[in-house]
């Protein structure tokens, strides 16, 4: 059934792709954290600056670390992921919401980290995302992976159990605004290969 699926490393051109699909991953998370840039004066709109910030040549997280995946014709999904190396241990936490990811990933460096697995709402349930989360297993080369996903995201939660990852620990959420769901940040691990 999967046949159909395509995956290719990202490129340079595909920043603002990736922007929008870490932006539906982080279920605007990535956008509110763009925003205070905006405010900055550093770009126009929340989106502009997660562009800039994907299309940085050495940045973590950015176009270098992202796999494509393709469907009937268009970018149907993407993964992004990289070694959890030590110099997360120096990263201190500026904003407050920030600070329990921030807290969880410490505790598994070393591992391959999935920072963002999306795929577009009209493609789901086809099998996209399965197939761009064994890509970053087999991209882990023997690694631990461990990726941070939220308690309500049942869809999330699903995938990653039903493909071997387990509960390692979780932190609550800081809300980023008052009137914001509550909820917990789930660290999910697979063991190394």
């Amino acid at each position: 059934m999967t046949a159909f699926i395509a995956l290719r490393q990202a490129s340079r051109r595909d920043a603002s792709e990736l922007a929008i699909l870490a932006d539906i991953a982080s279920h605007g998370f990535a956008s509110w954290l763009w925003f205070a840039d905006v405010a900055n004066g550093v770009s126009d709109t929340p989106l502009e600056r997660g562009r800039l910030k994907m299309s940085e040549e050495e940045a973590v997280g950015s176009w270098r670390d992202a796999v494509i995946a393709e469907a009937y014709g268009e970018v149907a999904g993407v993964a992004i992921g990289h070694v959890l190396d030590e110099a997360i241990e120096d990263v201190e936490a500026t904003i407050a919401a920030t600070e329990p990811m921030l807290a969880l990933q410490k505790t598994v460096v070393g591992s391959w980290f999935i920072g963002s697995l999306c795929v577009y709402r009209h493609l789901r349930g086809i099998g996209i995302g399965r197939r761009l989360l064994e890509d970053q297993i087999d991209r882990a080369d023997r690694r631990p992976v461990s990726l941070i996903t939220a308690s309500d995201n049942e869809a999330a939660l699903s995938l990653y159990g039903r493909n071997g990852f387990s509960e390692a620990a979780r932190a609550d959420a800081v809300p980023p605004f008052e009137n914001s769901k509550r909820h917990a940040w789930v660290l999910m691990t697979l063991s190394a290969a």
